[in-house]
């Protein structure tokens, strides 16, 4: 192991496959296929490598990370991974999804003819939104996105929120949720979080769980 990359003699995996790495001591760890060199298997852990140590045991899944979906993700918040941290059992879902997935041909796409009421009168009047449009915002930490992310999650006129909390600190999570969603914004949200204390590819995993589960209710 040199840095975050594990070397592995075997197992035969593809690019972007999922490993086990069987620890001592400690449960298997997840780890993604991301190259090879000289005949080995390069991998990325997916969470703490604590434990790994030369001559564990690696297998392959046969499966990329993907994440279960359905109308059960309403009201839940999820870790980079897709797993539940909100202490309400498990989730309930009718399928899964690979995280990653073309994205629809451009004769596909319908065209943006629609006004996306957002709840806040400064945005719906100078800054109006349509419907599948793509928006960002941007500021200083501190200045209130957070809290204007959650205004419009509680009066859009959007059916499903889907959140990606990606890089916040621990604290802010539930601040978010608690203050800013509230329960009317988080009874029709789904909320994947990756603070910033974990690892750059669980945070880059969790914006493409958001973006899967985002896709899901796209396509229902």
């Amino acid at each position: 192991m040199i840095g975050l990359t594990l070397e592995s003699i075997g197992p035969r995996a593809r690019l972007g496959e999922l490993c086990r790495v069987h620890r001592s001591g400690n449960g298997p760890l997840l780890a993604e296929v991301t190259g090879f060199r000289d005949g080995r298997t390069l991998l990325t852990p997916l969470g703490d490598p604590a434990g790994v140590s030369p001559g564990n045991l690696v297998d392959a899944t046969e499966t990329v990370l993907g994440v279960l979906v359905g109308p059960g993700l309403l009201g839940r918040v999820l870790d980079g991974l897709g797993q539940p941290i909100d202490g309400e059992g498990p989730l309930n879902t009718v399928a899964w999804r690979p995280i990653e997935a073309p994205a629809p041909a451009a004769m596909e796409r319908p065209p943006i003819d629609q006004h996306l009421a957002t709840g806040v009168r400064a945005i719906d009047g100078a800054l109006t939104c349509g419907a599948g449009q793509r928006m960002g915002i941007f500021a200083g930490s501190g200045v209130g996105k957070s809290t204007l992310l959650g205004m419009m999650a509680r009066y859009t006129g959007a059916e499903i929120n889907v959140i990606g909390l990606i890089g916040e600190r621990g604290r802010e999570v539930r601040e978010f949720l608690e203050r800013d969603l509230g329960e009317e914004g988080r009874r029709r949200s789904v909320v994947v979080a990756a603070t910033s204390d974990q690892p750059a590819l669980i945070r880059i995993k969790a914006a493409m769980v958001a973006t899967a589960i985002a896709e899901y209710f796209r396509d229902l």
